[in-house]
Protein backbone atom coordinates (compact mmCIF):
# COMPACT_ATOMS: atom_id res chain seq x y z
CA UNK A 1 0.00 0.00 0.00
CA UNK A 2 1.70 3.40 -0.75
CA UNK A 3 2.31 6.00 2.05
CA UNK A 4 1.55 9.06 2.23
CA UNK A 5 5.08 10.15 1.15
CA UNK A 6 4.68 8.67 -2.00
CA UNK A 7 0.98 9.77 -3.07
CA UNK A 8 1.40 11.87 -6.47
CA UNK A 9 -1.52 14.30 -6.71
CA UNK A 10 -2.23 15.38 -10.38
CA UNK A 11 -5.28 18.07 -10.70
CA UNK A 12 -8.44 16.69 -11.93
CA UNK A 13 -8.91 17.29 -15.60
CA UNK A 14 -12.79 18.92 -16.00
CA UNK A 15 -14.47 17.03 -18.74
CA UNK A 16 -14.29 19.00 -22.04
CA UNK A 17 -16.12 21.78 -23.24
CA UNK A 18 -17.06 21.02 -26.55
CA UNK A 19 -19.52 22.22 -29.56
CA UNK A 20 -22.82 22.08 -29.39
CA UNK A 21 -23.62 18.75 -32.34
CA UNK A 22 -23.70 15.77 -31.39
CA UNK A 23 -21.01 14.77 -32.74
CA UNK A 24 -18.59 17.04 -31.39
CA UNK A 25 -20.25 16.15 -27.68
CA UNK A 26 -18.82 12.49 -28.53
CA UNK A 27 -15.88 12.67 -29.90
CA UNK A 28 -14.24 15.47 -27.15
CA UNK A 29 -15.95 13.21 -24.72
CA UNK A 30 -13.98 10.05 -26.46
CA UNK A 31 -10.57 11.89 -26.56
CA UNK A 32 -11.01 13.24 -23.35
CA UNK A 33 -10.92 9.33 -21.84
CA UNK A 34 -7.70 8.68 -24.65
CA UNK A 35 -5.74 11.35 -23.02
CA UNK A 36 -6.36 10.15 -19.55
CA UNK A 37 -5.75 6.42 -19.58
CA UNK A 38 -2.35 6.83 -21.53
CA UNK A 39 -1.84 9.61 -18.87
CA UNK A 40 -2.36 7.13 -16.50
CA UNK A 41 0.18 4.05 -18.10
CA UNK A 42 2.57 7.10 -19.36
CA UNK A 43 5.21 7.62 -17.32
CA UNK A 44 4.62 4.55 -14.62
CA UNK A 45 7.36 2.28 -13.68
CA UNK A 46 8.14 -0.73 -16.01
CA UNK A 47 8.12 -3.38 -13.73
CA UNK A 48 4.98 -2.52 -12.14
CA UNK A 49 3.22 -1.13 -14.91
CA UNK A 50 3.32 -5.07 -16.29
CA UNK A 51 2.74 -6.80 -12.63
CA UNK A 52 -0.93 -7.89 -11.58
CA UNK A 53 -2.18 -5.65 -8.59
CA UNK A 54 -5.99 -8.00 -8.62
CA UNK A 55 -5.94 -11.71 -8.67
CA UNK A 56 -7.86 -11.51 -12.22
CA UNK A 57 -4.46 -10.08 -13.92
CA UNK A 58 -4.89 -6.88 -15.10
CA UNK A 59 -2.61 -4.44 -15.12
CA UNK A 60 -1.87 -0.86 -16.79
CA UNK A 61 0.05 -1.78 -20.03
CA UNK A 62 -2.60 -5.01 -20.29
CA UNK A 63 -5.20 -2.59 -19.92
CA UNK A 64 -3.97 -0.16 -22.68
CA UNK A 65 -2.84 -2.62 -25.11
CA UNK A 66 -6.58 -3.97 -25.12
CA UNK A 67 -8.08 -0.62 -25.78
CA UNK A 68 -5.47 -0.34 -28.76
CA UNK A 69 -6.71 -3.31 -30.18
CA UNK A 70 -10.31 -2.32 -29.58
CA UNK A 71 -9.56 1.29 -31.37
CA UNK A 72 -8.10 -0.89 -34.12
CA UNK A 73 -11.27 -3.41 -34.49
CA UNK A 74 -13.62 -0.83 -34.59
CA UNK A 75 -12.74 2.20 -36.53
CA UNK A 76 -9.63 0.35 -38.67
CA UNK A 77 -11.58 -2.92 -39.27
CA UNK A 78 -9.18 -4.76 -37.80
CA UNK A 79 -10.26 -8.55 -37.60
CA UNK A 80 -9.35 -9.75 -33.23
CA UNK A 81 -9.85 -13.54 -32.99
CA UNK A 82 -8.84 -13.90 -29.46
CA UNK A 83 -10.16 -10.90 -27.39
CA UNK A 84 -8.51 -12.40 -24.36
CA UNK A 85 -5.09 -11.99 -25.43
CA UNK A 86 -5.45 -8.85 -26.32
CA UNK A 87 -4.96 -7.86 -22.42
CA UNK A 88 -1.38 -9.71 -22.49
CA UNK A 89 1.81 -7.57 -23.04
CA UNK A 90 4.93 -9.15 -24.13
CA UNK A 91 8.15 -9.72 -22.04
CA UNK A 92 9.87 -7.64 -24.67
CA UNK A 93 6.98 -4.38 -24.63
CA UNK A 94 7.89 -1.64 -22.48
CA UNK A 95 5.77 1.38 -21.63
CA UNK A 96 7.01 4.08 -23.86
CA UNK A 97 5.90 1.35 -26.97
CA UNK A 98 2.37 0.79 -25.49
CA UNK A 99 1.25 4.55 -25.09
CA UNK A 100 3.21 4.96 -29.06
CA UNK A 101 1.35 2.29 -30.01
CA UNK A 102 -2.27 3.41 -28.20
CA UNK A 103 -2.04 7.19 -29.64
CA UNK A 104 -0.65 5.96 -32.90
CA UNK A 105 -4.02 3.70 -33.15
CA UNK A 106 -6.03 6.77 -31.92
CA UNK A 107 -4.83 9.18 -34.49
CA UNK A 108 -5.30 6.72 -37.23
CA UNK A 109 -8.83 6.18 -35.69
CA UNK A 110 -9.48 9.90 -35.42
CA UNK A 111 -8.69 10.16 -39.06
CA UNK A 112 -11.08 7.85 -40.17
CA UNK A 113 -13.83 9.92 -37.16
CA UNK A 114 -12.96 13.29 -39.45
CA UNK A 115 -14.63 12.41 -42.70
CA UNK A 116 -17.78 10.58 -40.90
CA UNK A 117 -20.34 13.43 -41.40
CA UNK A 118 -23.30 10.90 -40.71
CA UNK A 119 -23.58 9.24 -36.73
CA UNK A 120 -26.17 7.11 -38.01
CA UNK A 121 -24.12 5.35 -41.24
CA UNK A 122 -22.10 2.73 -40.53
CA UNK A 123 -18.47 3.38 -39.65
CA UNK A 124 -16.38 2.83 -42.56
CA UNK A 125 -14.37 -0.15 -43.10
CA UNK A 126 -11.58 -1.88 -45.04
CA UNK A 127 -14.24 -4.50 -46.40
CA UNK A 128 -17.56 -3.05 -47.26
CA UNK A 129 -19.14 -6.70 -47.73
CA UNK A 130 -18.72 -7.12 -43.12
CA UNK A 131 -21.18 -5.23 -41.14
CA UNK A 132 -19.95 -2.52 -39.47
CA UNK A 133 -21.92 -0.38 -36.49
CA UNK A 134 -23.25 2.91 -36.55
CA UNK A 135 -20.38 6.00 -36.14
CA UNK A 136 -23.15 7.21 -33.19
CA UNK A 137 -23.31 3.23 -31.74
CA UNK A 138 -19.02 2.51 -32.06
CA UNK A 139 -18.42 6.24 -29.97
CA UNK A 140 -20.79 5.62 -27.43
CA UNK A 141 -19.21 1.77 -27.34
CA UNK A 142 -16.37 3.40 -27.13
CA UNK A 143 -16.68 6.01 -24.44
CA UNK A 144 -18.18 3.41 -22.32
CA UNK A 145 -15.24 1.07 -23.32
CA UNK A 146 -12.17 3.30 -22.53
CA UNK A 147 -14.37 5.10 -19.64
CA UNK A 148 -14.36 1.55 -17.72
CA UNK A 149 -10.55 0.77 -18.14
CA UNK A 150 -9.60 4.02 -17.52
CA UNK A 151 -11.43 3.30 -13.83
CA UNK A 152 -9.24 0.27 -14.09
CA UNK A 153 -6.26 2.42 -14.53
CA UNK A 154 -6.66 4.91 -11.76
CA UNK A 155 -7.03 2.13 -9.57
CA UNK A 156 -3.71 0.54 -10.24
CA UNK A 157 -1.81 3.07 -10.71
CA UNK A 158 -3.15 4.65 -7.51
CA UNK A 159 -1.57 0.96 -5.81
CA UNK A 160 1.36 1.22 -7.73
CA UNK A 161 2.70 4.59 -6.84
CA UNK A 162 0.23 6.40 -5.05
CA UNK A 163 -0.51 8.82 -8.07
CA UNK A 164 -4.34 10.37 -8.19
CA UNK A 165 -6.33 12.54 -10.37
CA UNK A 166 -6.88 12.82 -14.11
Amino acid sequence: MPTTTRRRRRGDTPPPRTGGSETEVLCGFLDYLRAAIAAKVDGAPESEARTAAVPSGTNLLGLLQHLTFVERSMFLGDTITDWRATFHVAPTDNVAGVVARYREAVERANRILDNCADLGAPVPRPWPDRPAPSVRWALTHMIEETGRHAGHADILRELIDGTTGR
